[in-house]
């Protein structure tokens, strides 16, 4: 055999030993940001600053009054004589009124990661930040979807601009403890007593 014929077939036994090489970019179009670009986060796994600003604040009365008189007479008469009487007087007063009111105010900055990309290009985003103090566990959850238009050029959002926000603020602890009723209290008041 020819010696470039036998170097020919040992170059073919080699390629079809070995899979196929491929050359590969360090340039990844899907995590490439230009060096000129700005800070937005724009995909999963990206944080975004919340500035949490919300007040509420709400009112209700209500004055409710009944009032109902019944009277029942029976008189049982022989001749000029009264031989027997009966009467019967049922009355009820009812008056009952109530006020409700409430006032919650929430200032806080918490950062959040960006969940997902929805196909119209807002972002879901969820977080949550704990912070302990005097030993009470407080705690902030933040979910929600933002505009990529919404948030500032600091990568900044605020929470009046996050569409379906769900804002949970929680506290642990004595103080905590010390604001919800007790037990026998919540009972008498599902009786009605």
């Amino acid at each position: 055999m020819n010696p470039s014929r036998r170097t020919l077939a040992a170059a073919l036994l080699a390629a079809a030993a070995f899979p196929a090489v491929r050359a590969q970019s360090l340039f990844r179009e899907d995590t490439w940001r230009p060096l000129t670009g700005d800070n937005k986060a724009y995909r999963p796994g990206d944080v975004l600053t919340v500035q949490v600003y919300e007040n509420s604040s709400a009112v209700s009365s209500a004055d409710t009054g009944t009032r109902r008189n019944n009277n029942l007479n029976a008189e049982l008469t022989h001749g000029a004589r009264v031989v027997g009487e009966s009467s019967a007087r049922l009355g009820g007063d009812f008056d009952g009124g109530g006020r409700t009111q409430r006032t919650s105010r929430l200032l806080t900055t918490l950062t959040v990661t960006v969940q997902e990309v929805l196909p119209g290009g807002q972002l879901r985003v969820a977080g949550t930040q704990a912070v302990t103090v005097n030993n009470e566990l407080q705690r902030v959850t933040l979910e929600g979807l933002v505009r990529p238009a919404d948030i500032s050029d600091g990568n900044v959002v605020q929470s009046t601009r996050i569409a379906d926000a769900r804002i949970t603020y929680l506290g642990e602890g004595d103080i905590s403890e010390r604001q919800q009723r007790a037990w026998w209290r919540q009972l008498a008041d599902f009786l009605g007593l």
